[in-house]
């Protein structure tokens, strides 16, 4: 199985100059694919130009080890729960290998990349957009596996509508999909769906009790429906009833105010809950409901469940306006990286706060590169702290200059994250990571080096590269935040590893390098 660093390194140079090597397609396939959104500008690459190389790697790994990209796809959607970049690695590589005429392989990748209901439609949609109408055999029966396995009434109430450029309908149209053997039911959810989408006016089957009841939740008056949220049991009809937030709030044609969001906030996942806390606070839920969702924020079990990034719920911290939410949001981080391991020795952590890594990890959020850097530093240092060896890990951040960030004793991982953030301006924006080394490593066991690897030309120390100041026999781990495809780290050395992503997955990962096992990738 393929190493991180099985290759020899060629040279090149970041995109600020600095001295870089690349790495075999493999390594570049996977680092960027674990911190790569599809369709987004990041400091250093345009959307495009990302994309494209995103495709070329993927076309080049699919065709000559395909048994590896399955996996990798397999692992990426269903573990690091890249969403986009899964669909893209499995179109790409059904492309691939037909231009290559290569067999085989086409009609698991992508089912394996479709593990939520909507995800067929995205596969169509991006397949269609890229490569016209006509679907090959192993698109259409790859999404046929998807659909047998996906759909299901809830997930038909809650992502079939007109908004999609691919409704359950189309893909079925498309797909010809065959009900599964041990759902009996599904056969009528399809004639249903395409009944739905070609407007035929046919009643709900007796075999989908969750859409007829939603049926007649709409076809209530409208000046009726705001009293189903205040009846008692209507918090119930609403869940039965498959009614998300998100149909709430058509349905009732009107505003979502607090007796709405009571109703609807016992059926919501916890994504949802994470995203609405300021809706919440705007409407004046009550406290009792508040504490309601906290307590499901603080139950591990939900937390991993919900497989949600770990930077989620950072983003939640920050966007939440009141201060009830704290503790519970965490516990639910602290649920989430969990994986952070407990580290043996003295641990050097740098973190790069240089201008690039101020860039939003997607135009929707409002969490940086410098934020997913300050989550992983924090957490390892605070994991070092809660074990009593709050000496062994030395926190330092680094552009121009170094500061070193001492932890609150017993203090917030949220709070300390947001403290080390902002910072970032004490020493300039440049990235000069060898300086940074040459300036604060002293005899440590391992260094962590949390950035974006595209560091600068050294100021003090000119062609020198960090095994000039690091030992060959210490361990050097570097986070890759944004997997450009020149690095500062060069792979294929001994003690040198690369790894990256925004999922609890990078600690895991981590965990096993720091263990001296020499592991192969996870998957």
């Amino acid at each position: 199985m393929a190493k991180f660093n099985k290759t020899a390194t060629k040279t090149a140079k970041t995109f600020e100059g600095g001295k870089a090597y690349k790495r075999d397609p493999k390594a570049d396939l996977f680092l960027l694919a674990v911190t790569n959104m599809v369709g987004e500008d990041t400091f250093y690459e345009s959307a495009d130009t990302r994309d494209e190389r995103y495709r070329d790697l993927v076309h080049a790994v699919a065709v000559s080890d395909p048994e590896w990209m399955l996996r990798f796809v397999t692992w990426l959607r269903a573990e690091a729960n890249m969403r986009s970049a899964a669909v893209v690695a499995a179109c790409e590589s059904v492309r691939a290998r037909l231009d290559a005429e290569a067999s085989g392989y086409g009609r698991q990748l992508i089912a394996a990349a479709c593990q939520r209901a909507d995800e067929p439609g995205e596969v169509l949609a991006y397949w269609t957009g890229r490569y016209g109408r006509a679907l090959p055999k192993p698109v259409k029966r790859g999404v046929a596996d998807a659909v047998a396995h996906l759909y299901n009434e809830y997930s038909f109430a809650k992502y079939d509508s007109d908004a999609k450029g691919f409704r359950f309908g189309d893909v079925i149209d498309l797909v010809h999909p065959a009900a599964a053997a041990d759902k009996p039911w599904q056969g009528e959810l399809f004639r249903h769906a395409l009944d739905r989408r070609h407007n035929r006016d046919n009643p709900v089957p007796e075999a989908l009790p969750k859409l007829a009841k939603r049926a007649a939740l709409l076809g209530l008056p409208v000046a009726e429906r705001r009293g189903v949220l205040l009846a008692e049991g209507g918090a119930q009809r609403l869940a039965e009833a498959g009614m998300t937030w998100e149909a709430l709030a058509g349905w009732l044609q009107g505003p979502m105010d607090q007796a709405a969001w009571e109703a609807v906030i016992p059926s919501m996942g916890l994504m949802a809950l994470a995203r609405n806390l300021r809706n919440f606070d705007e409407a004046g839920v009550a406290d009792a409901v508040a504490w309601r969702v906290c307590s499901r924020f603080l139950d591990a079990g939900q937390v991993g469940r919900s497989r949600m990034l770990p930077y989620r719920w950072l983003s939640a911290y920050k966007a939440a306006p009141s201060l009830r939410w704290g503790h519970a949001l965490e516990g639910a981080l602290g649920h989430a990286i969990a994986g952070v391991p407990e580290l043996p020795g003295r641990t050097l952590v740098l973190v790069d706060t240089s201008g690039s890594m101020t860039g939003r990890v997607s135009a929707r959020s409002t969490v940086t590169h410098l934020d997913i850097g300050a989550l992983i530093g924090v957490a390892l240092a605070d994991r070092a702290a809660g074990s009593g060896r709050a000496d062994d890990v030395d926190l330092v951040g680094f552009a121009d200059g170094v500061f070193r960030h001492e932890l609150t004793k017993g203090g917030s991982v949220l709070r300390g994250i947001e403290a080390f953030a902002k910072r970032s301006g004490e020493v300039g924006h440049g990235t000069r990571m060898i300086d940074a080394i040459a300036a604060t490593y002293d005899r440590h066991d391992r260094v962590v080096i949390v950035s974006d690897m595209q560091a600068f030309p050294y100021f003090y120390h000119q062609n020198k590269g960090a095994d000039a100041f690091i030992p060959d026999t210490v361990p050097v781990f570097g986070i890759n935040t944004a997997g450009y495809g020149p690095s500062a780290l060069p792979p294929g050395k001994r003690n040198r590893f690369e790894i990256g992503g925004f999922s609890d997955k990078v600690f895991t990962l981590f965990g096993l390098l720091a263990s001296g096992d020499d592991p192969a990738l996870p998957f």
